[in-house]
């Protein structure tokens, strides 16, 4: 499923009068996630200051897009399981639908007798093999982004996910979150400053594919 990435994460461009980078707020669709660090323009000029950091004033402008479960404004703790434990915990999840309705038996030929405990056992084992986790880090997106920490997902591709080999956990699926982004436009002392809420794609899903 194709999802939404950021103009501006994949690029940001000088404009003439523009002192800081032009950032695009309009998405464009790519298959990339997660999303790439952002090139930022390094002068500190264009940081915002301590006044406009307050968090009552950027909560009630972010408003019921703050989401707790993917953003904080300080530095976090764990996100998530590493991605051993995450690949230990496969057996632990419940069983797809499509996988339950497998017959084990081969294309052609007689269909093989196997016991209920035996069968279970063999669809516990496939799906401990194949089962894509999204595996969520916190991601410091500096401090031209409120809030500026961010739960980022990833897809476990440490080795292939089928029988036989070649097919990898990829992104299936993504949602949006809004945040603040930390806007200048002029140059010098004419410069105007401003947050803006801009949209970040996070993956949701991951499944095994090609």
């Amino acid at each position: 499923i194709r999802a939404l990435l950021l103009c501006s994460c994949l690029g940001l461009l000088l404009r003439p009068g523009v002192g800081q980078p032009f950032l695009r707020l309009r998405p464009s669709p790519s298959d990339n996630l997660p999303v790439k660090d952002i090139v930022e323009h390094p002068d500190p000029e264009y940081d915002p200051k301590e006044q406009d950091l307050d968090e009552r004033t950027l909560r009630k402008k972010l408003g019921s897009h703050f989401d707790p479960g993917f953003m904080a404004v300080a530095v976090p703790g764990p996100a998530n399981a590493s991605g051993a434990e995450a690949a230990a915990g496969r057996g632990r999840a419940a069983l797809p639908a499509e996988l339950r309705r497998l017959e084990l038996a081969p294309p052609q030929g007689p269909r093989l007798r196997v016991g209920k405990k035996a069968r279970r056992k063999v669809l516990q084992w496939l799906w401990a093999y194949t089962y894509c986790p999204v595996l969520y880090t916190w991601k410091d997106l500096g401090v031209r982004f409120w809030p500026r920490y961010i739960k980022e997902g990833n897809c476990l591709a440490e080795k292939s996910c089928s029988l036989p080999e070649g097919m990898f956990c990829k992104p299936v699926k993504s949602v949006t979150k809004t945040f603040l982004r930390w806007h200048c436009q002029g140059w010098s002392s004419q410069k105007y400053c401003t947050w803006i809420p801009v949209q970040y794609p996070l993956i949701s899903e991951c499944k095994c594919s090609c």
